[in-house]
């Protein structure tokens, strides 16, 4: 095992967790034990941070700083569509396979896409768009009634024009 941090040295750890969920221990122990955090205190500080998040799995960005950890949610764009659609709550271990056939606006999807310009390599809001239209299109939810294939199509003619911004 190698030397701890240096004060005031930022670390930073990524991972997956159910929103409000508290993870468990045996599964944070190996990437928080090396910093002298623990895993069972850091999972309710997860879980106090994704509770907004309840139910839908999400990204966690740890900042670990003189052994403190602070969590924030990075969310990527399914956890984003998953909560555009207002579905109430399941039961994880109940409630296996479960299809979103809900359906959300176009409006809601350049919202989404503005979210994550800075993390998509599209060069322009179209192209976001259209990633967001194909993440929502393996979700299996539609847009405006319509196959997310379809508003891509749309897109791609011209029928439907997308704000530059």
């Amino acid at each position: 095992m190698g030397p701890p941090p240096a004060a005031g040295e930022e670390k930073v750890v990524f991972l997956k967790a159910v929103g409000g969920e508290i993870g468990s221990a045996s599964a944070l122990a190996p990437k928080l034990g090396p910093l002298g955090l623990s895993p069972k205190k850091v999972g309710e500080d997860i879980q106090k941070a994704t509770m907004d998040w309840k139910g839908i799995k999400v990204s966690v960005k740890l900042s670990v700083v003189n052994r403190v950890a602070t969590p924030s949610i990075i969310p990527t764009a399914s956890a984003m569509i998953l909560r555009e659609l207002k579905e109430p709550p399941r039961d994880r271990k109940k409630v296996k396979n479960v299809k979103h056939t809900g359906n959300i606006t176009l409006d809601g999807v350049i919202n989404i896409a503005r979210a994550l310009s800075e993390k998509s390599m599209a060069k322009k809001l179209v192209g976001t768009v259209k990633e967001v239209l194909g993440t929502a299109n393996s979700i299996g939810c539609t847009v405006n009634g319509q196959a997310p294939t379809e508003i891509q199509k749309q897109i791609t003619d011209g029928t439907i024009t997308i704000p530059d911004n």
